[in-house]
């Protein structure tokens, strides 16, 4: 993770410079707050691993004396087919549809179906047919 930590720690300094340089050349605020912004949650993310890098054991990607068999094995999960993704992406588009032109019953429908296929998403291999026997 401290290469991770690394990788976004310097993005975030270089977006906080580039807005410095940006701000005082253009003075033009929203292409500043952009680059602000950018360079805080890079820094949150690089933070956040930062943090996590702390709290594990070194891996191989964070040594420099690590063969790259050491890598080898199982990394995890990884749903072969879901629908859920599009359908989550579906009701994010309702939503957004709906507060272009601000109708609270389409925005009202599009949170609800947000809320809905969220929870499909996250419980798909919780339950059903798909349920992950441990």
């Amino acid at each position: 993770m401290k290469v991770e930590a690394l990788i976004f720690n310097l993005i975030a300094v270089f977006c906080i410079v580039t807005a410095a340089v940006y701000g005082i050349w253009s003075r033009e605020p929203i292409g500043t707050t952009a680059l602000i912004l950018s360079g805080g949650l890079c820094g949150l993310i690089g933070g956040f691993f930062w943090f996590v890098s702390r709290r594990i054991d070194a891996r191989p990607e964070d040594r420099k004396d690590a063969e790259i068999a050491e890598g080898a094995g199982e990394l995890g999960f990884f749903s072969p087919a879901s629908y859920w993704p599009f359908a989550v992406a579906s009701a994010a588009a309702l939503t957004g549809l709906g507060m272009a032109f601000w109708y609270d019953w389409l925005i009202a429908i599009g949170v609800v179906s947000i809320l809905i296929t969220v929870g499909g998403l996250l419980f798909e291999y919780y339950t059903g047919q798909n349920a992950q026997s441990s």
